[in-house]
């Protein structure tokens, strides 16, 4: 558990959708916030367990749990998963009341993001699509970074809420401008990780002291939170530190679909993910992001 405090504010009625790795650790934050939650989860164990550790009540289906909630929160799988926790007969925007903010934190497309936030206008809705970044220990201490898109009433009225588990909460444009920065986000990381791999193969290959030279190149021009972070992880052959190589596959999936309409050229992106496709055919679909240096150390 976490020790961050929280900066004082109102008391909302919230709702959470998904409690998942990253889920279950938002929701308790909102709940030791002071903020009263409702959670659902597909898997109703889930969302028993987590009543039991941080309070709040669950609920059986989206509209059940969305009722009277002033934000409703998710954090589910993609597209299709967000689809069924919003729409339909027991979706969340059937039971929420006109003037609620529906804030997805999903890492989905930014397509379904345009299309659920003009539904959820047509209701008297809002709606924000507010991927995050910081992985798992960013979930546990509170310390995501969101990046968002929507309208600017709404957005600045969930921010203050959101910061119960976030150290910064941006918003980045229109509806769909969420889910575009973090695909800015996830390219950037493919790349760095994909070079991060092949300097320490090539190090060890030259028969360099590499925690040495990670330590050194660490305080200059090379310096990166994957360096920080994952390079003596890398070392020593662990890959047990998170966002899993599946959900980077999808997240990169979403990329190139998006970089196809709109023309972006991303060789290195599509390589990388080809490069992730072979570390799972070695079995690391639940590796972490880092483990790309399997690949080469397999060769």
């Amino acid at each position: 558990m976490s020790n961050r405090t929280y900066e004082a504010t109102p008391p909302r009625r919230v709702a959470f959708l998904g409690l998942g790795v990253m889920g279950h650790p938002m929701a308790g934050h909102l709940a030791r916030a002071g903020h009263a939650v409702t959670v659902y989860n597909r898997t109703a164990a889930k969302a028993n367990d987590w009543t039991i550790a941080c309070g709040g009540r669950a609920a059986t289906t989206p509209r059940e749990t969305a009722a009277g909630a002033e934000f409703v929160f998710s954090c589910v799988g993609n597209d299709d998963d967000l689809r069924a926790v919003t729409l339909g007969a027991d979706g969340a925007f059937a039971g929420m009341t006109p003037g609620a903010v529906f804030v997805d934190h999903t890492t989905s497309s930014a397509e379904v993001a345009r299309e659920l936030h003009g539904a959820a206008r047509s209701l008297g809705l809002h709606f924000i699509d507010a991927p995050v970044s910081g992985g798992e220990a960013g979930a546990v201490n509170g310390m995501l970074t969101v990046m968002c898109g929507g309208d600017a009433a709404p957005f600045e009225a969930m921010k203050p809420v959101a910061l119960s588990y976030a150290r910064a909460v941006t918003r980045i444009g229109e509806a769909g401008a969420g889910q575009l920065a973090k695909m800015v986000n996830q390219v950037a990381i493919a790349g760095m990780v994909q070079a991060l791999a092949e300097a320490i193969a090539f190090g060890q290959r030259a028969g360099l002291d590499m925690p040495l030279v990670l330590d050194v190149i660490g305080k200059g021009a090379a310096q990166s939170w994957q360096l920080d972070n994952r390079g003596k992880t890398m070392l020593a052959d662990q890959f047990n530190f998170g966002f899993a190589v599946d959900w980077m596959r999808k997240d990169l999936g979403l990329v190139l679909d998006e970089a196809r309409r709109n023309g972006a050229q991303l060789p290195v992106t599509a390589l990388v993910d080809q490069f992730y496709a072979e570390v799972q055919a070695l079995g690391g679909q639940r590796w972490d992001t880092s483990s790309l240096i399997r690949r080469l150390k397999s060769a």
